[in-house]
């Protein structure tokens, strides 16, 4: 079946006790948590590359990328494989492995449970979220791949790894 026009498919997971999504459409697959090569003088949320079929992967941890604590691995723990564009015409894109703490569900949202993103500042930079998405009494935030590694060097910190394109 297929999403209306207007509604968001996302797979949902979470980062401690909080929600978050990403476009069904971004995420290439999902994968059980697996060890990384560390790479020396990366970034605290770079935790190295791993083998995902073949290609060399680099692996995030998405809890320091978006500025929240680091955690222990679980038998949850997941990683969500990416592309994220890696130009600034987007012409080209670069997987990425954002390790999560649990992938929770695929979700369809109606535009009545999409709010735009909000200036909250808070625990995770606001200009990471697309979208806030109603779901129940709670809410979840839906990230923007393109801008998880953009504004801040991010890009630039995966072209000094030679990671980026």
């Amino acid at each position: 079946m297929s999403a209306a026009r207007g509604d968001i498919q996302v797979v949902v997971f979470g980062l401690g006790e909080e929600e978050f999504a990403l476009p069904v459409t971004a995420v290439r697959e999902i994968l059980d948590h697996r060890p990384a090569y560390r790479v020396p003088g990366a970034p605290a949320w770079f935790l190295g590359l791993t083998d995902v079929r073949g290609d060399s992967v680099p692996m995030i941890d998405l809890r320091v990328r978006l500025g929240l604590m680091s955690a222990e691995t679980t038998l949850a723990t997941r990683i969500l494989v990416v592309d994220i564009p890696s130009t600034q015409d987007g012409t080209a894109a670069l997987a990425l492995g954002l390790v999560v703490d649990r992938v929770l569900d695929v979700s369809t949202f109606g535009p009545d449970a999409i709010e735009g993103s909000p200036d909250i500042g808070g625990r995770w930079r606001s200009d990471q979220i697309e979208a806030i998405l109603r779901r129940g009494a709670g809410f979840v935030a839906l990230l923007d791949p393109a801008r998880l590694f953009a504004g801040d060097g991010g890009v630039d910190a995966l072209n000094t790894l030679g990671l980026a394109a």
